[in-house]
Protein backbone atom coordinates (compact mmCIF):
# COMPACT_ATOMS: atom_id res chain seq x y z
CA UNK A 1 0.00 0.00 0.00
CA UNK A 2 1.16 3.53 -1.18
CA UNK A 3 0.18 6.12 1.89
CA UNK A 4 0.23 9.90 1.07
CA UNK A 5 0.74 12.42 3.56
CA UNK A 6 -0.41 16.17 3.13
CA UNK A 7 -0.19 17.92 7.04
CA UNK A 8 -1.24 21.20 4.77
CA UNK A 9 -4.14 20.09 2.40
CA UNK A 10 -5.94 22.80 -0.20
CA UNK A 11 -8.61 23.65 -2.29
CA UNK A 12 -6.89 24.35 -5.66
CA UNK A 13 -8.62 26.99 -7.59
CA UNK A 14 -7.52 27.68 -11.03
CA UNK A 15 -8.12 30.45 -13.13
CA UNK A 16 -7.23 31.24 -16.43
CA UNK A 17 -6.96 34.76 -17.64
CA UNK A 18 -5.64 35.86 -20.72
CA UNK A 19 -2.99 38.90 -20.39
CA UNK A 20 -2.85 38.95 -16.59
CA UNK A 21 -1.74 42.71 -15.80
CA UNK A 22 -0.59 43.40 -12.01
CA UNK A 23 -2.65 47.13 -10.85
CA UNK A 24 -5.47 46.31 -13.43
CA UNK A 25 -9.13 44.65 -13.65
CA UNK A 26 -8.29 40.97 -14.84
CA UNK A 27 -11.36 38.92 -16.11
CA UNK A 28 -11.67 35.26 -15.46
CA UNK A 29 -12.28 33.33 -19.03
CA UNK A 30 -12.54 29.88 -17.32
CA UNK A 31 -11.97 28.36 -13.64
CA UNK A 32 -11.75 24.95 -11.94
CA UNK A 33 -11.18 23.84 -8.19
CA UNK A 34 -9.63 20.37 -7.36
CA UNK A 35 -8.29 18.74 -4.21
CA UNK A 36 -4.93 19.76 -3.75
CA UNK A 37 -2.00 19.82 -1.75
CA UNK A 38 1.25 17.48 -2.66
CA UNK A 39 0.60 14.19 -1.40
CA UNK A 40 -3.11 14.75 -2.50
CA UNK A 41 -1.83 15.22 -6.00
CA UNK A 42 0.05 11.72 -5.68
CA UNK A 43 -2.85 10.15 -5.06
CA UNK A 44 -4.37 11.59 -7.67
CA UNK A 45 -1.91 10.57 -9.88
CA UNK A 46 -1.50 6.85 -8.64
CA UNK A 47 -5.09 6.14 -9.10
CA UNK A 48 -4.72 7.42 -13.23
CA UNK A 49 -1.59 5.05 -13.23
CA UNK A 50 -3.96 2.35 -11.87
CA UNK A 51 -2.63 1.99 -8.47
CA UNK A 52 -3.88 2.20 -5.00
CA UNK A 53 -3.18 4.58 -2.02
CA UNK A 54 -4.40 6.22 1.04
CA UNK A 55 -4.33 10.12 1.34
CA UNK A 56 -3.43 11.03 4.58
CA UNK A 57 -4.09 14.77 5.69
CA UNK A 58 -5.54 17.29 8.37
CA UNK A 59 -8.75 19.05 7.36
CA UNK A 60 -10.82 22.04 8.92
CA UNK A 61 -13.69 23.84 8.26
CA UNK A 62 -16.03 24.00 5.67
CA UNK A 63 -13.06 23.98 2.78
CA UNK A 64 -11.74 20.55 5.00
CA UNK A 65 -15.38 18.93 4.60
CA UNK A 66 -15.59 20.07 0.89
CA UNK A 67 -12.31 18.79 0.03
CA UNK A 68 -12.71 15.65 1.70
CA UNK A 69 -15.75 15.35 -0.39
CA UNK A 70 -14.04 15.79 -3.70
CA UNK A 71 -11.79 13.12 -2.51
CA UNK A 72 -14.66 11.01 -1.80
CA UNK A 73 -15.95 11.96 -5.47
CA UNK A 74 -12.25 10.92 -6.61
CA UNK A 75 -12.79 7.24 -5.19
CA UNK A 76 -9.94 8.08 -3.26
CA UNK A 77 -9.24 5.88 -0.19
CA UNK A 78 -9.15 8.56 3.16
CA UNK A 79 -7.41 8.70 6.56
CA UNK A 80 -8.28 12.11 7.64
CA UNK A 81 -7.74 14.14 11.02
CA UNK A 82 -10.15 16.94 11.90
CA UNK A 83 -7.67 20.46 12.76
CA UNK A 84 -10.59 21.30 15.29
CA UNK A 85 -10.34 25.16 14.30
CA UNK A 86 -9.46 27.49 11.26
CA UNK A 87 -10.00 26.88 7.44
CA UNK A 88 -8.46 24.54 5.20
CA UNK A 89 -6.64 26.62 2.52
CA UNK A 90 -7.56 27.37 -0.82
CA UNK A 91 -5.07 28.40 -2.98
CA UNK A 92 -5.15 30.58 -5.95
CA UNK A 93 -3.52 29.19 -9.42
CA UNK A 94 -3.87 32.16 -12.08
CA UNK A 95 -2.62 31.20 -15.77
CA UNK A 96 -2.06 33.21 -18.90
CA UNK A 97 -2.19 31.27 -21.79
CA UNK A 98 -1.20 34.54 -23.62
CA UNK A 99 1.69 35.61 -21.51
CA UNK A 100 3.03 31.62 -21.12
CA UNK A 101 2.94 32.51 -17.25
CA UNK A 102 2.15 30.77 -13.72
CA UNK A 103 1.24 32.47 -10.95
CA UNK A 104 0.51 30.86 -7.30
CA UNK A 105 -0.87 32.63 -4.82
CA UNK A 106 -0.95 30.33 -1.45
CA UNK A 107 -3.23 30.87 1.64
CA UNK A 108 -1.08 29.97 4.98
CA UNK A 109 -4.14 26.94 6.34
CA UNK A 110 -5.18 26.47 9.64
CA UNK A 111 -2.73 26.56 12.76
CA UNK A 112 -2.40 22.43 13.69
CA UNK A 113 -2.05 21.58 17.78
CA UNK A 114 0.76 18.79 18.32
CA UNK A 115 -1.93 16.80 19.79
CA UNK A 116 -3.73 16.32 16.27
CA UNK A 117 -0.56 15.59 14.63
CA UNK A 118 0.62 13.05 17.44
CA UNK A 119 -2.92 10.92 16.97
CA UNK A 120 -2.32 11.46 12.80
CA UNK A 121 0.37 9.31 13.15
CA UNK A 122 -0.32 7.14 15.69
CA UNK A 123 -2.78 6.09 13.17
CA UNK A 124 -1.24 6.19 10.41
CA UNK A 125 1.90 3.58 11.96
CA UNK A 126 -1.01 1.47 13.21
CA UNK A 127 -2.19 0.50 9.95
CA UNK A 128 1.19 0.87 8.04
CA UNK A 129 2.76 -2.58 7.20
CA UNK A 130 6.06 -3.91 6.18
CA UNK A 131 7.07 -2.71 2.33
CA UNK A 132 4.86 -0.28 2.41
CA UNK A 133 5.39 3.35 1.19
CA UNK A 134 4.83 6.36 2.66
CA UNK A 135 4.77 9.84 0.82
CA UNK A 136 5.53 12.92 3.25
CA UNK A 137 5.01 16.00 0.83
CA UNK A 138 4.31 19.82 0.96
CA UNK A 139 4.57 22.12 3.74
CA UNK A 140 3.90 21.96 7.22
CA UNK A 141 1.02 23.69 8.60
CA UNK A 142 1.20 26.83 10.93
CA UNK A 143 2.77 25.47 14.42
CA UNK A 144 3.84 22.48 13.67
CA UNK A 145 7.39 21.96 14.03
CA UNK A 146 10.31 22.15 11.88
CA UNK A 147 11.12 18.83 12.65
CA UNK A 148 8.09 17.25 11.90
CA UNK A 149 8.88 15.26 8.70
CA UNK A 150 12.05 14.06 11.32
CA UNK A 151 9.63 12.85 13.44
CA UNK A 152 7.17 11.10 10.86
CA UNK A 153 10.31 9.33 8.91
CA UNK A 154 11.26 7.90 11.62
CA UNK A 155 8.22 6.46 12.99
CA UNK A 156 7.33 5.10 9.61
CA UNK A 157 10.40 3.73 9.18
CA UNK A 158 10.08 2.07 12.40
CA UNK A 159 7.02 0.50 11.28
CA UNK A 160 8.75 -1.22 8.17
CA UNK A 161 8.04 1.36 5.54
CA UNK A 162 10.02 2.80 2.61
CA UNK A 163 9.34 6.82 3.42
CA UNK A 164 9.53 9.02 0.35
CA UNK A 165 10.09 12.89 1.30
CA UNK A 166 9.32 15.69 -0.90
CA UNK A 167 9.64 18.91 0.84
CA UNK A 168 12.12 22.16 0.76
CA UNK A 169 13.68 24.32 3.72
CA UNK A 170 14.06 23.05 7.26
CA UNK A 171 11.38 20.36 6.99
CA UNK A 172 13.47 19.08 4.44
CA UNK A 173 16.91 19.41 5.88
CA UNK A 174 15.57 18.06 9.25
CA UNK A 175 13.41 15.07 7.41
CA UNK A 176 17.02 13.53 6.14
CA UNK A 177 18.53 13.58 9.34
CA UNK A 178 15.87 10.30 9.75
CA UNK A 179 17.39 8.81 6.64
CA UNK A 180 14.31 8.51 4.23
CA UNK A 181 14.53 5.69 1.36
CA UNK A 182 14.01 8.79 -1.33
CA UNK A 183 13.70 12.29 -1.05
CA UNK A 184 12.79 14.32 -4.78
CA UNK A 185 14.01 18.06 -4.49
CA UNK A 186 13.96 20.49 -7.26
CA UNK A 187 17.34 22.04 -8.39
CA UNK A 188 16.76 25.15 -6.37
CA UNK A 189 15.41 22.92 -2.98
CA UNK A 190 18.70 21.17 -3.16
CA UNK A 191 20.90 24.20 -3.64
CA UNK A 192 19.08 25.89 -0.61
CA UNK A 193 19.66 22.90 1.53
CA UNK A 194 23.29 22.56 0.67
CA UNK A 195 23.90 26.42 0.53
CA UNK A 196 25.64 26.72 -2.54
CA UNK A 197 25.04 26.79 -6.20
CA UNK A 198 24.27 23.86 -8.97
CA UNK A 199 24.88 24.91 -12.00
CA UNK A 200 25.95 21.66 -13.56
CA UNK A 201 25.18 18.22 -14.21
CA UNK A 202 28.30 17.13 -12.20
CA UNK A 203 27.50 19.36 -9.48
CA UNK A 204 23.61 17.95 -8.78
CA UNK A 205 25.57 14.69 -9.70
CA UNK A 206 27.85 15.67 -6.15
CA UNK A 207 25.29 17.14 -4.81
CA UNK A 208 23.13 13.87 -4.74
CA UNK A 209 25.80 12.01 -4.01
CA UNK A 210 25.83 13.61 -0.80
CA UNK A 211 22.41 12.96 0.11
CA UNK A 212 23.13 9.20 -0.63
CA UNK A 213 26.46 9.44 1.57
CA UNK A 214 23.69 10.58 4.20
CA UNK A 215 21.71 7.89 4.33
CA UNK A 216 19.40 7.74 1.44
CA UNK A 217 18.85 5.18 -1.10
CA UNK A 218 17.60 7.16 -3.52
CA UNK A 219 17.50 10.69 -4.90
CA UNK A 220 15.79 12.40 -7.38
CA UNK A 221 16.59 16.02 -8.48
CA UNK A 222 14.04 17.69 -10.84
CA UNK A 223 15.32 20.36 -13.19
CA UNK A 224 12.20 21.38 -14.91
CA UNK A 225 11.03 21.27 -18.52
CA UNK A 226 14.94 19.97 -18.66
CA UNK A 227 14.38 16.10 -17.25
CA UNK A 228 15.77 15.32 -13.96
CA UNK A 229 18.47 13.41 -12.70
CA UNK A 230 18.00 10.08 -10.72
CA UNK A 231 20.76 8.67 -8.71
CA UNK A 232 21.33 5.33 -6.23
CA UNK A 233 24.92 4.74 -5.12
CA UNK A 234 25.57 2.21 -7.64
CA UNK A 235 23.65 4.31 -10.46
CA UNK A 236 23.24 7.74 -11.69
CA UNK A 237 20.52 8.60 -14.75
CA UNK A 238 20.18 12.01 -16.31
CA UNK A 239 16.53 12.08 -18.41
CA UNK A 240 15.63 14.54 -20.92
CA UNK A 241 12.12 16.24 -20.08
CA UNK A 242 9.72 16.22 -22.94
CA UNK A 243 8.54 19.20 -24.63
CA UNK A 244 4.45 19.40 -24.18
CA UNK A 245 1.99 21.71 -24.77
CA UNK A 246 1.84 23.48 -21.60
CA UNK A 247 -1.95 23.38 -19.64
CA UNK A 248 -0.44 23.84 -15.64
CA UNK A 249 2.95 23.29 -14.29
CA UNK A 250 1.45 22.84 -10.72
CA UNK A 251 2.02 19.33 -9.58
CA UNK A 252 3.92 18.16 -12.61
CA UNK A 253 6.63 17.69 -9.53
CA UNK A 254 4.26 15.68 -7.66
CA UNK A 255 3.10 13.94 -10.83
CA UNK A 256 7.08 12.66 -10.57
CA UNK A 257 6.88 11.48 -7.28
CA UNK A 258 3.51 9.31 -7.98
CA UNK A 259 5.31 7.63 -10.67
CA UNK A 260 8.43 6.85 -8.41
CA UNK A 261 6.11 5.54 -5.73
CA UNK A 262 4.01 3.47 -8.24
CA UNK A 263 7.21 2.05 -9.52
CA UNK A 264 8.63 1.38 -6.71
CA UNK A 265 6.04 -0.32 -5.56
CA UNK A 266 5.82 -2.87 -9.07
CA UNK A 267 9.14 -2.97 -8.82
CA UNK A 268 10.78 -1.39 -11.30
CA UNK A 269 14.09 -0.52 -12.48
CA UNK A 270 15.55 2.62 -11.93
CA UNK A 271 15.88 3.33 -15.75
CA UNK A 272 11.90 2.18 -15.46
CA UNK A 273 11.17 4.44 -13.26
CA UNK A 274 12.91 7.31 -15.22
CA UNK A 275 10.99 6.64 -18.02
CA UNK A 276 7.58 6.35 -16.44
CA UNK A 277 8.30 10.02 -13.96
CA UNK A 278 9.45 11.94 -17.00
CA UNK A 279 6.05 10.92 -19.07
CA UNK A 280 4.06 11.27 -15.95
CA UNK A 281 5.04 14.91 -15.62
CA UNK A 282 4.91 15.83 -18.77
CA UNK A 283 1.50 14.47 -19.13
CA UNK A 284 0.51 16.39 -16.40
CA UNK A 285 1.68 19.64 -17.78
CA UNK A 286 -0.59 19.09 -20.31
CA UNK A 287 -3.47 18.92 -17.95
CA UNK A 288 -5.47 22.36 -16.70
CA UNK A 289 -5.41 23.06 -12.85
CA UNK A 290 -3.98 19.73 -10.47
CA UNK A 291 -6.00 17.36 -12.53
CA UNK A 292 -4.03 14.12 -13.02
CA UNK A 293 -3.37 13.13 -16.43
CA UNK A 294 -5.15 9.91 -17.76
CA UNK A 295 -2.64 6.66 -18.13
CA UNK A 296 -2.84 6.77 -21.60
CA UNK A 297 -1.32 10.00 -21.96
CA UNK A 298 1.33 9.02 -19.46
CA UNK A 299 2.07 5.44 -22.13
CA UNK A 300 1.50 7.74 -25.22
CA UNK A 301 4.64 9.97 -23.98
CA UNK A 302 6.93 6.99 -22.78
CA UNK A 303 8.49 5.98 -25.64
CA UNK A 304 9.56 9.56 -26.51
CA UNK A 305 11.41 9.38 -23.42
CA UNK A 306 15.32 9.91 -23.58
CA UNK A 307 17.85 9.15 -20.97
CA UNK A 308 21.81 8.19 -20.43
CA UNK A 309 24.14 6.73 -17.82
CA UNK A 310 26.40 9.37 -16.15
Amino acid sequence: MIYTVTLNPALDKTVEIPHFALDAVNRIASVRTDPGGKGINVSKVIAKLGGRSRAVGVVAGGAGRALAAQLEALGLDTLLADAGEGETRTNLKVIDPAGHTNTDINEPGPAVAAKVLESLLERLTGSVRAGDIVVLAGSLPVGAPQDTYRTWTAACRQAGAKVFLDADGAPLAAGIEARPYLVKPNEHELARLLGRELGSVGKLRAAAGELLAAGVEKVVVSLGSRGALYATKTQVILADGLPVKVGSTVGAGDSVVAALAWAEEQGLSLEEAAVLSTAAGAANVMCSGTQAADAETVRALMPRVTWRTL
